[in-house]
């Protein structure tokens, strides 16, 4: 029934807390109440305790998705948590008085941890007592000397039984064997701690019965109850008049928990007004715990207590000893000594780490690198502390509940200007001396795409000879990328070129890894003098970047194109003669020689040279202009027809050239019939035969023309029947309007000209038509680049 009770009570109690939670939940989980849990000890691992998603409001896979994780103080793994479920398990068994010894209620505070977001709920774990334990005597025997002369009334102290169980399955009373001489008291000296006495009934007499032996039971409070058990046994003695007693019945010290070993700690003082052997008092501790016993010694003829072992604050504050003075006689008095150990700042300040990121994503908002507790086991101001990290550092410590702070990022990281912090986290107490500790973590910061590839130049100029060989390295271009890994990566590609007509697919080639350029086939200076294009750098990053960079690629020129000559033509035809009148002074322009050149610079820088001629020194040419001039006066002596070989050279290296051949045909006059040349009668008799048909039918029509204007003039004079003319023309210019004949160079003759013609006429049988003077005398010569000369007029006679 007592059972049935208590489990209704808990489940009361459990209700209680879920009830108070939904109250809380609305609340932040730092300033909200702690969450209570309840377990008996020794309860077997894996036991359900609770669902945490359900008592912290949060929906199924939540805790799982935002990092949820038990963290204590302990660092144990007391608990298990489900974060698919929600689950809260018992980790481990439990033993309530390893982890809390006699202090009663056993709470172990934890935490449950969500990182995304940041979150902290606050929750503790009550591990109830069980009656696992019995109560225990130190001394299994303990003996006790009465003089027979006790009078009734008088009590004697025992010792009292140990019970590692608290609350009410501690100890709750003693008992004492049946006899007719002594009953049981049991006396409560506060912090629950009973202690049995044992008062005389009835007078004692030695001769009657010198020795009794009772059975001291202890119980305690638990259902069932345990017990345990001590032999008491007493020796009445002979009459001592008087029992030690101690000046003081209660000493009270503080003492330091850095005491060194050996140290005073008091000195407790009895006195016995027997003389003798029963005044002589020896000390000792009256059943003293296994703790005190291992902690303190006295001595047994001073009474002085001396520290046995160090002291420490932070497992035992007070200490109460119970000191027996006894004398020869076997009487005995005690004292009780309260040691009280003061706390000294002895104790650093711990860190407690709790979540730790060991690389944070460069650009990333404010990001929690890690979640830890400081504490320190001291008290007072040595358990008051203060934590910090470096100034220079783009990090911020914020605090939290239950001395939790989190570590998180003041502004976005950059990988590429620092991609390693080293953090060190001091934590400092406020004691005197002041003690800190230390923590170094190291963060690396994970690079991400945020850089494009950045060429070394905006532009590059590549120059590349002509008639280059297929494959040949033009050169390269580089892009490098800040940031690391695959996002680092560079890969090199060739993009569309501005102008859709340029080939640069069949003209370049770049390699991807790499950015080596290579032209696919022979270049043509003069086809293609420069080309333009851009090329472009992509990493292999998610998403990718990417840039791009100029390329000018300059075709040096090659001296691969011989002079080409103009003028005079050299095409197999009949070649071109240069009149020179004999008159002619020196330095008189005779012909130019025009040539060109397809490469370009000092490559198509040419000169002139006279190779070969048939007068030599008649002629001479200008080595810049191609102008051939006469080098002399001319003479009746000097041939009349010159052949001269003249060479078009570039300045290239090596040099290229192209001859040319030039007739001159020196002339008194231009009246002077054309000559032709012996070398190239030959060619002109294998002239096309068009050339003589067009020729005769000329003067057929010229011939017939002249007949008509002959016959229509004879016409006109006889039906006037005027005389016939005499000496000259007299046939008035109203009737007989001079005629201007045009005679086109379609013969022999080179040039164009007019003449004025004017028809005679007598009594003889011939008629001649009298060439008086040219209407044009000036000839220029602009195809061959001639300068413009001045001819004289000249008459000529033509007779039918």
């Amino acid at each position: 029934m007592k059972g049935g009770m208590e489990a209704r009570a808990e489940r009361a109690a459990r209700t209680r807390q879920v009830l108070l939670l939904w109250v809380f939940l609305g609340v932040s989980g730092a300033g909200a109440e702690p969450l209570r849990y309840f377990v008996a000890e020794e309860t077997e691992r894996g036991t359900f305790l609770a669902n945490l998603a359900n008592d912290l409001r949060l929906g199924a896979g939540e805790l799982a998705a935002r990092g949820s994780r038990i963290v204590s103080d302990q660092n144990t793994g007391f608990l298990l948590l489900n974060p698919l479920t929600g689950d809260l398990l018992l980790g481990e068994k439990l033993d309530r008085e390893e982890l809390c010894g006699p202090t009663e209620p056993c709470v172990l505070p934890f935490q449950v941890l969500l990182e995304k977001p940041f979150q902290i709920f606050r929750a503790e774990l009550w591990v109830r007592d069980i009656n696992d334990h019995s109560p225990v005597f130190l001394e299994r025997e303990i003996l006790l000397k009465i003089l027979e002369s006790t009078t009734p009334g008088a009590a004697f102290l025992l010792e009292r039984a140990q019970d590692s169980d608290v609350g009410t399955n501690n100890l709750r009373n003693y008992t004492i064997s049946a006899n007719t001489y002594f009953h049981i008291n049991v006396h409560n000296r506060g912090e629950g701690n009973l202690y049995p006495e044992l008062v005389l009934d009835r007078v004692l007499d030695r001769e009657e019965l010198p020795e009794l032996s009772l059975t001291l039971t202890a119980l305690d409070g638990g259902s069932p109850p345990r017990s345990g058990t001590a032999l008491v046994r007493i020796l009445v003695v002979d009459i001592n008049d008087n029992a030690p007693a101690f000046v003081q019945p209660l000493y009270s010290v503080q003492v330091p928990e850095n005491s060194p070993v050996g140290s005073l700690v008091a000195a407790v003082t009895a006195r016995d007004l027997d003389a003798g052997s029963n005044g002589e008092i020896v000390y000792s501790f009256f059943y003293a715990t296994e703790r005190i016993l291992k902690t303190f010694q006295i001595n047994p003829t001073s009474g002085s207590l001396h520290l046995k072992t160090e002291l420490n604050y932070e497992e035992m504050q007070n200490y109460t000893l119970t000191i027996q003075a006894q004398d020869g006689g076997g009487l005995s008095g005690k004292c009780t000594v309260v040691v009280q150990v003061t706390d000294i700042n002895d104790n650093a300040p711990e860190l407690l780490l709790s979540s730790l990121m060991t690389s944070v994503a460069e650009n990333s908002a404010e990001t929690i690198v890690a979640v830890f507790r400081i504490r320190d086991k001291d008290s007072g101001n040595n358990a008051k502390m203060a934590c910090s990290i470096q100034d220079d550092l783009p990090f911020l410590l914020k605090p939290s509940v239950e001395n939790f702070y989190t570590l998180v990022t003041r502004r976005p990281l950059d990988r590429e200007t620092t991609p390693e912090y080293n953090i060190t986290i001091t934590v400092t107490d406020m004691g005197s001396p002041r003690l800190k500790t230390q923590h170094n973590i190291t963060l690396l910061v994970s690079d991400i795409n945020d850089n494009a590839p950045a060429f070394t130049q905006t532009s590059y100029s590549l120059f590349i000879p002509e008639n280059n060989s297929p494959a040949l390295h033009m050169g390269s271009v580089s892009a490098t990328d800040r940031d690391a890994g695959a996002n680092a990566q560079v890969t090199y590609s060739l993009l569309q070129p501005q102008d859709p007509s340029l080939p640069l697919d069949s003209l370049v080639s770049i390699n991807a890894d790499n950015g080596h350029l290579f032209a696919l086939r022979a270049l043509d200076f003069e086809a293609l003098q420069a080309f333009e294009f851009l090329v472009g750098a992509t990493d292999r990053g998610s998403p990718a970047l990417s840039s791009q960079a100029l390329v000018r690629v300059q075709v040096l020129d090659a001296n691969d194109n011989a002079p080409f000559v103009l003028y005079p033509l050299q095409n197999g035809s009949a070649p071109c003669t240069e009149l020179v009148p004999r008159a002619a002074e020196p330095g008189y322009l005779v012909s130019k020689v025009v040539a060109v050149d397809s490469d370009s610079g000092q490559n198509a820088w040419l000169s002139y040279q006279l190779l070969k001629a048939t007068e030599p020194g008649l002629f001479s040419v200008w080595a810049h202009n191609g102008e051939v001039r006469t080098a002399r006066l001319l003479s009746e002596r000097d041939a009349a027809k010159h052949r001269l070989l003249l060479l078009v050279k570039d300045n290239g290296e090596p040099p290229l050239s192209a001859s040319v051949t030039l007739h001159v045909l020196l002339v008194d006059g231009f009246s002077q019939p054309y000559l032709p040349l012996p070398e190239v009668a030959a060619e002109a008799a294998q002239a096309d035969l068009l050339t003589v048909y067009l020729v005769i039918a000329l003067a057929s029509v010229s011939s017939l023309f002249l007949f008509s204007v002959l016959v229509f003039i004879v016409v006109r004079l006889c039906r006037r029947g005027r005389a016939g003319l005499v000496g000259g023309c007299s046939v008035p210019e109203a009737q007989f309007p001079g005629h201007l004949v045009d005679v086109s160079g379609t013969g022999t003759l080179s040039q164009s000209y007019q003449y004025e013609v004017c028809l005679k006429g007598g009594s003889g049988t011939t008629s001649e038509f009298k060439f008086l003077k040219p209407i044009i005398s000036n000839v220029q010569f602009q195809s061959t680049g001639r300068e413009v000369e001045e001819y004289p007029a000249f008459q000529s006679d033509l007779g039918f």
